[in-house]
C-alpha cells in the first residue's frame, strides 16, 4: 500500500484548525485516528472536539475504548494501539512533535503544521522522514 503524507502549512493555530479537518472528514463518512503521543496534548485536543463550535458534534473515544469499533473518530497516544487497529481505510492526523509510530499502516497521513517557526522546523524533520521513507508528500498552504 502507498501512503501518501499531506502537509498543511499556515494553520493560525494548530488545534483549531485540526478540528476543523477532523468536523470535515467526520462530516464526509471518514474514519479517522489522532495520534498524539503527550496525554496532556491529547487530553487539551479532546476537550477542544467538544467546544470547539457551539453547533458541532464529532463523535471521538479513546482508541482503547469499548466503543472505538463503533466511533468515526479515535484519539491515540500509544503506538501499541496504533498496531492493533488494522483498518486501511482510516486516516491518520499526526499531531505529535515526531512522525507517527507505524506510518504504513495508512492509506493517508494529515501534518496540520502552525505559522510558529518551532513548529515548522519539527515538521521539516517529518517531511525528511517521510520523503527518506519512500512516502508520496505533498505540501498545501492554508489560505491561499
Amino acid at each position: 500500500m502507498s501512503v501518501r503524507v499531506d502537509f498543511a502549512f499556515g494553520a493560525p493555530n494548530r488545534l483549531r484548525t485540526a478540528c476543523d479537518v477532523v468536523r470535515k472528514h467526520y462530516l464526509a463518512g471518514r474514519q479517522l485516528i489522532i495520534y498524539q503521543s503527550d496525554p496532556r496534548e491529547l487530553q487539551r485536543f479532546d476537550r477542544m472536539l467538544w467546544g470547539f463550535e457551539p453547533t458541532a458534534y464529532i463523535p471521538h473515544v479513546m482508541i482503547d475504548d469499548p466503543l472505538a469499533n463503533q466511533t468515526p473518530i479515535l484519539l491515540c497516544e500509544h503506538a501499541e494501539a496504533l498496531a492493533h487497529h488494522n483498518a486501511p481505510d482510516t486516516w491518520l492526523i499526526n499531531l505529535d512533535k515526531k512522525g507517527p509510530p507505524l506510518p504504513s499502516s495508512f492509506h493517508r497521513i494529515l501534518e496540520i503544521v502552525s505559522t510558529q517557526e518551532s513548529d515548522r522546523q519539527l515538521a521539516r524533520q517529518r517531511w525528511r522522514q517521510y520523503q527518506e521513507q519512500g512516502y508520496q508528500v505533498n505540501a498545501h498552504h492554508l489560505g491561499e
